[in-house]
């Protein structure tokens, strides 16, 4: 004890917060809270999920408002148990089957669509719009076919899609719906936060979100019989519900007889879904409690943030589509996108001139997702587009973003600008 106390003393003393002249795109904002957690877990010896999971995930179903929730080791794990789950087969008739098909975005990361991949099914592509981010919604009924069993589409930089347009074709068509809710912790939607609007909702810890854990992710939903489904293929895809560590939480561990196994056999090996080891462990869980009580506070500036930017960037509105936020929503910003006009300005020039200034800056992810090697290069992957995937193209091309994180103060985000400035009058 004394010598824990002493480490603690330590941390205090020495911790400092990381500065530098950069201007990262995207980056994690901590304390000496974190490391004191951290420190702690550590000394407990437990390491994988115990009580730090517990007690953030409580946390973030309390942040949330919703029902059941699940950590795991990062938001692309998170999608594919999410999806998986859908594929149960103790789901029966609504169980998502090898060869349907599931409406997503070409215009994304590549792990919202994966697992539609990598479960036999068939990814359904729309179009986006702008200067929102969104999937088109007049391509919903466009891309139904009697196959199709659910959607799968992420809030764009923490954008939240138009939420009431795509419940009701789901509910008018009986589908899934999967929100990957990895950009947008802290959005809302007509006052409800993101996250609560699938039938699963995914979540991402990666140091570049909200909030992190280092390496993290979560799945979240209202419906009790999905829940077990998530926990099941997250563990293994054991039958028991035995917390971690824990034993004859039933009260009847030798006495199940499931499928051909022999009466009595252990319910701890007793396996009922196609399941993985995605847990998350009590040394991250614990970084991200501290990262909760943050939660608020990030939110607020990254919104803050955000309007600054688009207050100042109105200037260059003749160069760029500025963003704009989904009608009825608050976003939680990821970044601030910005989409070139014309023929002007060179994407490519204009990054380089950022990144001599030390500005960070990213593309929208893997642009038009049809177009990344894997894809045209993989014979085995069967996908279809709705139209042209005009603008999904144009954001391929012309779309890039900078950081709005709660890192930034208002002096680096006048950098930002300031170098736009020298930028585009040296171009004029």
């Amino acid at each position: 004890m004394i010598m824990k106390q002493e480490i603690k003393k330590l941390v205090d003393n020495f911790y400092q917060e990381f500065k530098t002249d950069a201007i990262p795109v995207s980056g994690k904002v901590f304390g000496k809270e974190e490391i004191e957690n951290l420190i702690e877990a550590s000394f407990e010896g437990w390491w994988t999920e115990g009580k730090w999971c517990e007690q953030f995930e409580q946390g973030l179903k309390d942040f949330l408002g919703i029902k059941y929730l699940y950590s795991c080791n990062s938001g692309s794990s998170a999608n594919l148990l999410a999806f998986s789950t859908l594929c149960s087969h103790t789901l029966g008739e609504k169980r998502i089957k090898k060869g349907d098909e599931v409406i997503t975005l070409a215009a994304g990361f590549p792990t919202t669509i994966n697992p539609i991949i990598q479960n036999g099914c068939i990814p359904v592509f729309i179009d986006i719009t702008l200067p929102n981010f969104g999937p088109d919604i007049d391509e919903l009924e466009k891309a139904l076919s009697k196959k199709t069993k659910a959607v799968m589409i992420a809030h764009t930089l923490g954008n939240p899609f138009n939420i009431e347009a795509i419940q009701a074709f789901c509910k008018k068509h009986n589908l899934w719906l999967i929100e990957d809710n990895c950009d947008a912790l802290g959005s809302t939607y007509k006052g409800v936060k993101t996250g609560n609007f699938g039938d699963i909702a995914t979540f991402s810890f990666y140091p570049a979100h909200q909030i992190t854990t280092a390496e993290g992710g979560a799945v979240a939903t209202n419906n009790p019989a999905l829940s077990k489904i998530i926990r099941s293929i997250r563990d293994w895809g054991r039958h028991c519900w035995c917390p971690t560590g824990k034993d004859n939480t039933c009260k009847n561990r030798y006495n199940w007889q499931l499928g051909d196994l022999p009466k009595g056999y252990d319910h701890k090996y007793i396996y009922g879904e196609i399941g993985y080891n995605l847990k998350l462990s009590d040394l991250h869980a614990a970084i991200g409690v501290a990262q909760l009580k943050r939660l608020p506070d990030f939110v607020k500036k990254r919104q803050e943030n955000f309007k600054y930017l688009r207050e100042s960037f109105e200037q260059f509105s003749e160069h760029f589509i500025l963003p704009e936020a989904e009608k009825d929503s608050v976003p939680s910003w990821f970044g601030f996108l910005l989409t070139i006009k014309g023929d002007k300005i060179d994407r490519a020039d204009l990054l380089r001139f950022l990144e001599k200034e030390r500005i960070g800056t990213r593309l929208l992810f893997g642009g038009n997702m049809t177009k990344q090697p894997y894809f045209f290069q993989n014979p085995d992957i069967t996908y279809r587009i709705v139209g042209d995937l005009k603008t999904t193209d144009l954001i391929m091309e012309k779309t890039f973003w900078v950081g709005v994180y709660p890192g930034l103060d208002k002096a680096k985000l006048d950098k930002v600008v300031s170098a736009f400035k020298r930028y585009l009058s040296q171009n004029d």
